[in-house]
């Protein structure tokens, strides 16, 4: 019998399972016979240095709290990248690995696996985000120098990869383009849920707190994901309707920041932030929800970028309003309208159109759910995954 393979897969930005295109990965990975470690920072839930769990070995370090600054974030990578090496060690020693597969931001993990190419390890790119126009959106201009240091690394990362996956066809076109990488070697994996977990369900009308409709929002709440929007979007509604509850699940660094500005505007009886909350409470929520949004502020990254809570409105069945991106536009399709770009009054609107045509929510709905049972599941896409590391392993990107 074969020897069987081991990957070593490394995220810094969530832990594991919580990060679910990591978690969906390993556990893939696993299920198909490879060997499977993950090294994860620790979160709110997940705080076990080392587990096993569905096949794949866990370890997970401690990280410096979040910060938004730019002195934050270079404390937080230098620190994980020093943890990083230190696990790798552990278990290359315990478990072994032929492979690092790492996932981004941010993008130096390429130098832990530089710390085992004498051994014959190579280094896999998983492309989550792009590191250069994330800074940008969070530190705008003011911030160049870090901007450019951004596509040193991202050119330093392609240069050191065997093979990458991207996300979507638009970071496909920046690996080719800005990270020199030959297209052959980058695989468009995307971030598709798994319908078993997206359960559709009845809604629990008492979460709506006596109002007529519910709109769900679900994600991270950090500064680029422009929930001001929704918070703009619902105050203009309540001066106009005053007949939406909104449920924000999610938790994030601008999570209280935003708690106190929806404070501030009068919106304290209309508008939740559940914070994190665990998968049950989560689907509630968005079963219950009559149209979800997505407030991503328009920028080059954004732009770019396929966001996994349209894919997972989708498999609920939910119709959605989100502004006009081109990833964004490219996943829903016919399942969402598409306001003004940083439009706040213009989402609101729209909201309301769809809020009052129950007909065409369902019809954007199902939409929705069939081309993720069809077309974008992981049951669909992970198929990219699987038979890139065949390719791998058998030496076709040599």
């Amino acid at each position: 019998m074969a020897e069987r393979k081991k990957i070593l897969i490394i995220v810094e930005n969530l832990p594991v399972p919580f990060d679910t295109r990591v978690w969906q990965e390993a556990v893939t990975l696993a299920d198909h016979g490879y060997v499977v470690s993950v090294i994860c920072p620790k979160g709110k839930g997940y705080t076990k240095e080392e587990e096993y769990l569905q096949g794949v070995h866990i370890f997970r370090h401690s990280l410096p709290e979040e910060g938004n600054g730019a002195l934050g974030y270079l404390r937080e990578y230098f620190s994980a990248l020093k943890e990083e090496i230190r696990l790798a060690k552990k278990i290359y020693k315990e478990i072994g690995f032929d492979v690092i597969h790492g996932c981004n931001p941010p993008d130096d993990i390429y130098m832990v696996a530089r710390k085992f190419k004498k051994y014959g390890v190579k280094y896999v790119f998983d492309h989550h985000d792009i590191c250069p126009e994330l800074f940008e959106a969070k530190f705008g201009q003011t911030k160049r120098l870090l901007y450019f240091s951004q596509i040193w690394l991202e050119r330093q990362t392609y240069r050191h990869c065997a093979f990458a996956f991207v996300t979507n066809e638009s970071y496909k076109k920046i690996a080719v383009e800005r990270g020199g990488m030959d297209p052959r070697k980058v695989l468009v994996l995307r971030s598709g849920p798994r319908l078993e977990r997206m359960k559709i369900m009845p809604p629990r009308e008492n979460l709506k707190r006596g109002y007529r409709y519910m709109v769900g929002y679900l994600g991270v709440i950090g500064q680029q994901e422009g929930v001001e929007y929704l918070l703009e979007a619902a105050q203009y509604i309540k001066e106009h309707e005053n007949n939406v509850f909104w449920g924000i699940v999610g938790g994030g660094p601008h999570l209280e920041a935003l708690k106190k500005k929806a404070k501030e505007m009068g919106l304290d009886d209309c508008v939740e932030f559940t914070g994190r909350i665990p998968d049950p409470q989560m689907l509630e929520y968005m079963n219950t929800a009559d149209v979800c949004v997505n407030s991503d502020k328009w920028n080059s990254m954004n732009d770019k970028s396929t966001m996994n809570k349209i894919l997972e409105y989708m498999a609920l069945g939910k119709s959605i309003v989100q502004f006009d991106m081109t990833e964004g536009r490219y996943s829903a399709g016919e399942a969402s309208l598409y306001a003004k770009n940083n439009d706040a009054v213009d989402m609101a609107e729209k909201i309301i159109e769809l809020l009052k045509d129950p007909e065409r929510r369902k019809k954007m709905g199902e939409y929705g759910r069939n081309r993720i049972r069809t077309e974008l599941s992981w049951e669909h896409t992970s198929r990219v995954l699987l038979d890139g590391y065949e390719k791998f392993f058998e030496g076709k990107f040599d």
